[in-house]
């Protein structure tokens, strides 16, 4: 019994560790079951994806078998095209800077175009195969429905990259980023080489045309030659052009700008006539000259090196566009504005400068801006070289009727030589001179064979002749409206001498012939003659001796005479010198030579008279008043007669109103210093 007992606490003990320890291993089992419950559902949510992605085809045996050398067909070459665009971004850490390494960055550039090119190539060819994979899957039905839908989706975005506009991205941007680096190694090329041309490096007078060395070293041009053939097989050309002319041009106008041409800036409004901007034509010329010979000759030669050995007819445009953006309108259009301004005579002799130096240039321009790329430049100076020759064929032929107007003008009141006359002796020397002589005859030509007319060769000649021949008429004119006839014979002979003095031995003089100048000198001395015998001549006759020598009625009345005889004379002196003291004679010699023929007129016969009747007076209380002069005192006062004074000439300018000539006049022999026939 006791022992009986004792087995079956045993048993109990035992049945309860039991119970306890399975109790612990179930509440251990539904913790984890608890949380495992989470996980479950979200694998449960899952599953459906995973079911498509892991077991995409739900089909029988025999479907799958005949599906499977459909996807083989297509997986081979999609395969290949993704092996190429790995290998594409491969060559990517191969691209090297093309600034220390040209040639090698372009090797790697061009594995990288060929590489794109088979990826272009061959990725429809993929994509079309896979497209036909996908449709044989929803057509059978072998596929899940969600796995055919994103293949779909994969497929249109492939289609879109395959794209014209949207090929660059197959591989990702790194062909364009790869010519955006290069465009940076042609823009730096460039700059960094180009170094502005010195005007001081090259003469600019007397000088044949030259070809100015390219500005740009060999090895540099043959740099520029290779990139622009990778630039322009990727359909790069007119970024290039546009970088290359931006450079270029603006090295351009850095050396132009060493020249000071602010004034090609300057409009018709900003000066009054041409004579104001006299000295910047002078400079137009020789900068012009500058720029064509050496600046854009160079820019023409550095054009046709970079460019034209691969075969583009593009350097033409670059250079056209180059000499276009540096200044050559500029220089053309001051040019053209030079035309506008008011006529003038002095302006026809500027317009022949101008037309001078675009005929010095002509063969130049043609060279430089002969092509059709260059049709701007051409037609402004087409259009600057007909405006030039019709404005100094107008100017030229209408000075006879400008000289003509003149002569119903009131003279110099002084008896000087008009502005008229000194202008067109010397303006027309000028015009048959070696500088303008044949310029003007070749303008004149132009002219005549545009209007089918034909040209004399004595055109020029005896147009000048007969400008001096309207001015002899206008001598005469002229001396006839003088009040005082002594002061016309002043007139006469200075402006006589003037003709024989600054005609004689010109070309001018030589049309006129030898007797036309001996008949000038003979007018001259002819009029001197009258002018003295008519005014200083007749002063002698006042200090008679008659009734002196025999007088015996005592000294008292001697001298009475005496002084009457003074008196007078003095009255007579004082009046003359005075009207003859506001004279001129222009020419010094002649002007010297009149007042010793005055002098020895005058003097010699004064001395006399002096020192056999002055004693008579001399001692008398009012002998001042008598005896005013010495001998010495007169030779002084007769020495300074007819001296020019200080005056500021104006210049002889044509009227011009509605693009024609007035008939009015104007007096230019006024004191203005910007006195003209008329204001245009």
């Amino acid at each position: 019994m006791g022992s009986g007992g004792e087995f079956g606490i045993g048993n109990l003990v035992s049945a309860r560790n039991s119970l306890k320890v399975n109790l612990d291993k179930c509440k251990a089992l539904g913790l984890s079951i608890h949380q495992a419950g989470p996980r479950l559902e979200e694998i449960n949510q899952r599953l459906p994806c995973l079911e498509a992605a892991v077991r995409p085809i739900r089909a029988q045996r025999d479907a799958l078998d005949a599906v499977g050398g459909h996807i083989n067909r297509a997986v081979v070459p999609a395969a290949a095209v993704l092996k190429v665009f790995d290998a594409i971004h491969g060559l990517e850490k191969s691209l090297s800077d093309p600034q220390s390494d040209l040639s090698g960055y372009l090797a790697v550039l061009k594995n990288l175009q060929e590489a794109l090119k088979f990826l272009s190539d061959n990725c429809g060819m993929a994509i079309q195969w896979l497209d036909d994979i996908v449709e044989y899957l929803e057509d059978h039905n072998v596929a899940d429905i969600r796995y055919t839908s994103s293949l779909k989706k994969a497929l249109e975005y492939l289609k879109g990259l395959q794209s014209k506009e949207e090929k660059g991205r197959l591989d990702g941007g790194l062909l364009e980023a790869a010519l955006d680096r290069l465009e940076v190694e042609f823009r730096r090329l460039l700059t960094e080489n180009s170094v502005p041309l010195p005007m001081s490096s090259s003469p600019l007078k007397d000088e044949q045309a030259c070809i100015a060395p390219s500005p740009l070293p060999v090895p540099v041009i043959h740099k520029l030659q290779d990139i622009l053939r990778s630039l322009i097989a990727n359909n790069r050309l007119e970024k290039c052009k546009s970088i290359y002319v931006e450079v270029r041009s603006s090295i351009v106008r850095a050396s132009l700008r060493a020249l000071n041409l602010d004034y090609l800036e300057i409009s018709v409004s900003e000066f009054n006539d041409v004579q104001s901007i006299e000295g910047y034509i002078s400079k137009w010329s020789k900068h012009l000259e500058f720029a064509v010979k050496h600046l854009f000759e160079a820019e023409y030669k550095l054009c046709n090196d970079v460019f034209d050995k691969l075969g583009l007819d593009v350097w033409r445009g670059c250079f056209a566009n180059i000499a276009a953006q540096a200044g050559m309108l500029a220089f053309l259009q001051f040019g053209k504005t030079v035309t506008e301004s008011k006529k003038d005579p002095i302006k026809l002799l500027k317009l022949l400068d101008i037309f001078a130096s675009l005929n010095r240039l002509r063969l130049d321009f043609n060279r430089l801006f002969g092509g059709a790329a260059c049709a701007e430049i051409q037609n402004l100076t087409r259009d600057l070289i007909k405006r030039v020759i019709e404005g100094a064929f107008e100017i030229f032929w209408e000075l006879l009727l400008q000289v003509e107007l003149q002569r119903q003008a009131p003279p110099p009141p002084d008896g000087s030589v008009p502005r008229l006359v000194s202008f067109i002796t010397d303006y027309s020397n000028r015009l048959v001179g070696n500088d303008y002589k044949p310029i003007l005859n070749q303008v004149l030509a132009i002219e005549r064979s545009w209007k089918h007319e034909k040209f004399q060769e004595n055109l020029l000649h005896d147009e000048l002749l007969k400008l001096i021949r309207a001015i002899e008429l206008n001598l005469d004119s002229w001396s006839k409206a003088y009040n005082d006839p002594i002061l016309s014979y002043i007139f006469l002979m200075n402006n006589y001498y003037h003709l024989y003095k600054h005609l004689k031995g010109t070309k001018i003089g030589a049309l006129l012939g030898d007797q036309w100048l001996r008949e000038r000198q003979m007018d001259t001395d002819e009029y001197s003659a009258i002018f003295l015998r008519e005014s200083w001549s007749k002063l002698p006759s006042h200090l008679s001796r008659e009734g002196l020598i025999l007088f015996s009625g005592g000294r008292a009345t001697a001298r009475d005479l005496v002084k009457k005889r003074l008196k007078a004379f003095n009255e007579a002196f004082d009046n003359i010198y005075k009207r003859h003291s506001t004279w001129v004679i222009m020419e010094k010699d002649l002007r010297e030579k009149t007042c010793q023929l005055i002098i020895q007129a005058i003097v010699p016969v004064y001395r006399s008279y002096m020192q056999n009747y002055g004693p008579l007076v001399e001692q008398d209380s009012s002998a001042s008043k008598y005896a005013k002069f010495t001998a010495q005192s007169l030779e002084k006062m007769l020495s300074s007669l007819f001296s020019p004074k200080p005056v500021r000439h104006g210049s002889f300018k044509v009227r011009q109103q509605s693009s024609k000539f007035s008939n009015g006049v104007e007096d230019q022999y006024s004191a203005s210093p910007t006195s003209t026939i008329a204001s245009a």
